[in-house]
């Protein structure tokens, strides 16, 4: 069956600026992607590559996004019209079809979906000033998180140890407050062992992606020497196929992965990479990658499937001013949950807008 696309651009602006070792976020720019067939199904999903980080980003996107989606609407196959090179575009495209074939922004039958069941989330702090990201930290554990995310690499080594010291001496035990660090590749390989030495002695759960990504040798010597369990994120954007999906996992052998659908091969690639995990013994677990509640929902969605009681990455929904509104997931305290009301959303803020880039 042959499906219409349609393309809209849209911007959300942040509550505060997203500050990452990369750079600053001021404004999260996506596109919706909404495909209808002759059957009247439709559905809509989102394609939210990360400048400077996702490998399909650059000036580029726009064409080679009506290109894929000008192929589906021809063959009616994800798989034949989308290129692993474009994972954002994979991730939208399926989320399109998921939720037009299910009828429903509740993708799949999940105590999740039915509003029976939480995902346990955690906290993320950003980077910020020792000053900002204390009083963050403080908003996060008033809220009831007790798994913290904090972002690292942006001020001073020494007051981010303070920063955890003071966590650490208000909550001792890890099983009371878990800690996972993310340092967006900013530790140089010199430093990172050293670093990581220093950082142990506040017992976090894991630290995401000490070094930049395709040092392989590099990394497989921290993941072998460091006290603290290693996680990749960035070091698996850009392996597309299961060949390489091996290789990266038996050569560096982490000790979690951290699964984006967006930078990471759609949801059937990150699900691959799921399965590699599971192979070689380490963990994972799933986050959004600053989409909207369109993609948002759907990683939830699909996150519930798996079943996994280690608190996700699913609490970025609130870091917008405005977001798209009738999702039926929300957060209560430190697990997000979906209405069991059965409402779902008009889309009138997007449907609403003039601005679209393609239409068959």
């Amino acid at each position: 069956m042959l499906w219409k696309t349609a393309i809209i651009p849209f911007s959300v602006p942040f509550k505060e600026p997203a500050r990452t070792s990369r750079g600053v976020y001021h404004k999260r720019r996506v596109r919706y992607i909404l495909i209808q067939n002759d059957a009247g199904a439709f559905g809509i999903g989102e394609c939210a590559p990360l400048e400077d980080l996702s490998c399909d980003a650059g000036p580029e996107y726009d064409q080679r996004l009506i290109a894929a989606c000008r192929a589906f609407s021809e063959s009616g196959s994800i798989d034949d019209a989308v290129p692993a090179s474009l994972p954002s575009v994979l991730f939208g495209l399926e989320t399109a079809m998921a939720h037009a074939k299910a009828g429903t922004v509740r993708f799949f039958d999940t105590p999740f979906s039915r509003g029976e069941q939480g995902i346990p989330i955690n906290g993320l702090i950003w980077m910020g000033s020792f000053d900002e990201m204390l009083r963050r930290l403080e908003n996060k554990l008033a809220e009831g998180f007790r798994c913290i995310k904090i972002k690292i690499g942006g001020i001073d080594f020494d007051q981010e140890c303070e920063l955890l010291r003071r966590i650490r001496e208000r909550y001792p035990d890890p099983e009371t407050l878990e800690l996972r660090l993310d340092a967006n590749g900013s530790f140089s390989p010199e430093n990172a062992l050293h670093r990581l030495e220093r950082l142990a002695t506040y017992r976090p759960h894991s630290l995401e992606q000490p070094v930049r990504q395709g040092q392989w040798k590099i990394m497989e010597k921290i993941c072998r020497e460091s006290p603290i369990p290693i996680a990749l994120d960035e070091e698996l954007i850009g392996i597309n196929t299961p060949e390489e999906r091996h290789a990266l996992i038996s050569s560096i052998k982490p000790d979690y992965l951290v699964l984006k659908p967006s930078l990471h091969g759609g949801m059937s690639g990150s699900a691959a990479w799921i399965r590699e995990a599971q192979s070689s013994g380490a963990g994972y677990w799933i986050t959004s990658a600053l989409e909207t509640n369109v993609g948002l929902n759907a990683i939830a969605q699909w996150t519930a499937a798996f079943g996994s009681s280690m608190p996700q990455g699913l609490g970025t929904g609130l870091l917008f001013t405005e977001n798209i509104n009738g999702f039926p997931i929300f957060i209560r305290g430190s697990e997000l949950y979906c209405r069991a009301d059965g409402a779902e959303p008009t889309f009138s803020s997007i449907l609403s807008r003039q601005s679209a880039m393609i239409a068959r």
